[in-house]
């Protein structure tokens, strides 16, 4: 499987592909022409038993659903039926998320599905309020008219991948599934924790994806003009735009995909996975700071760079925030995780509408009980049945009882008396 993942890595621009036209730039992820439409995220494989139907019906709204059988020949993803929208399940988001782990162990697709997920997100119009039109994470790329968007070339592979798991995990739609991946692959790659919601809804058919053209070429004639163009229709800043252009410290670049890079440079013709491609760094499947310092310098023939990565540089605005993220690692991680996380929330369609998290609340550090003096020393003391008895006892050998106070002894009053007389007036006398 691993030939079938490394060879896709990511686009040479963050979220960035190829023109509609044109195969000499680089393109985001597209899927083989021989692979048909997956069902809507409400379709299920085979559910033969009733466990693993009453596990898809565990969601928050656990609302009737309409199921269909998916049809697995052919190579096909599924055939569009008409379903209702369906929310994810916590319980199988998280076992996903094992799972999803385990893949990344073996097939080295780090790069292909942090992709996945932002192409499937990078299609958001603000412009547009009404959902799916407006596009975004809506899962509409499991759908083959949008595979065969120049930008998406290879990113069946990622499906490919995927859907076993989509599979396992009736309960989740495709639409979580594509960012879950994708934040789970920087992660695991080293980087950041991505604050993360789910519970998007699905669109239900082919007719419901974005047109073609609204993701990033990589070589446009104005890098830096066209990169805002794209991403503030999006919504988001030139903070943003620097901050998830460091994810190319990920992947590689294949000219017989893109159009962009060299067949193979001393850093990926032994793989891990298929050899080949251009890197944009040294170590491209560990997600650090390393993209910004070796786009800066500039040192080495054999890292990629490409003009929307130059742009970085060039542009006053984004030099800011680069040269910020080339000397501060932690700066980068932090910004990258938070446009990360806006972008994965653009244009979905959340029930319950403030999402789901899975992933849990940090225990609350205990707090000291507040010392209060008056409850350890409030001047009142109980004594102990055993002290009491002993007091009695000695009352009682002088002559005094419980219920008769003890007489006063006069004569001893009187010598007590004398004697402290007798010592002023020695005291005075001296």
């Amino acid at each position: 499987m691993a030939s079938n993942c490394l060879p896709l890595t990511p686009s040479p621009m963050a979220l960035s592909g190829g023109t509609a036209t044109s195969s000499a730039t680089p393109r985001l992820l597209s899927l083989s022409p021989t692979t048909t439409t997956r069902p809507s995220s409400l379709s299920v494989h085979s559910l033969s038993s009733s466990s693993s139907f009453a596990a898809s019906l565990k969601c928050l709204r656990l609302s009737h659903q309409k199921r269909s059988k998916l049809h697995a020949s052919s190579g096909n993803f599924g055939t569009v039926v008409t379903t209702k929208c369906f929310t994810s399940d916590p319980d199988q988001l998280k076992s996903a998320r094992e799972d999803i782990k385990d893949v990344l162990k073996t097939t080295f697709c780090h790069p292909i599905l942090v992709r996945l997920g932002w192409h499937d997100a990078g299609t958001y119009n603000k412009n547009i309020e009404e959902w799916p039109q407006r596009g975004g994470a809506n899962g509409s790329l499991r759908f083959e008219v949008e595979q065969k968007h120049a930008a998406n070339a290879g990113l069946v592979n990622a499906l490919k991948l995927l859907q076993p798991i989509k599979d396992k995990y009736a309960g989740i739609t495709y639409a979580d599934l594509f960012q879950l991946a994708s934040a789970t692959a920087v992660e695991d790659a080293g980087g950041p924790k991505i604050p993360m919601k789910y519970g998007r809804v699905d669109v239900s058919g082919p007719e419901q994806c974005p047109e073609e053209g609204r993701l990033p070429d990589a070589g446009p004639p104005s890098p830096a003009a066209h990169l805002r163009e794209v991403f503030y229709r999006m919504g988001l800043t030139d903070k943003d735009i620097v901050a998830l252009s460091g994810a190319h410290t990920l992947g590689r670049s294949r000219p017989e995909r893109s159009g962009w890079g060299k067949p193979e440079t001393k850093y990926t013709k032994e793989g891990p996975g298929a050899p080949g491609g251009q890197s944009w760094t040294i170590k491209w499947l560990q997600f650090d700071n390393s993209y910004f310092k070796d786009i800066k310098e500039r040192r080495d023939a054999d890292l990629l760079v490409l003009p929307t990565d130059a742009a970085l540089f060039e542009d006053p605005s984004f030099k800011v925030f680069a040269d910020k993220y080339a000397e501060d690692e932690k700066a980068f991680f932090d910004d990258y995780a938070e446009a990360h996380a806006k972008l994965s929330n653009l244009g979905a369609k959340f029930d319950p509408i403030q999402g789901i998290s899975i992933d849990d609340e940090p225990a609350a550090a205990a707090v000291p009980e507040k010392f209060v003096a008056a409850k350890y020393s409030s001047g009142k003391r109980e004594l102990s049945a055993a002290m009491k008895q002993k007091i009695r006892s000695e009352y009682e050998a002088v002559g005094g009882s419980p219920n008769k106070p003890l007489q006063s002894n006069y004569f001893l009053n009187i010598m007590i008396v004398i004697a402290v007389l007798a010592l002023l007036t020695s005291l005075l006398g001296n």
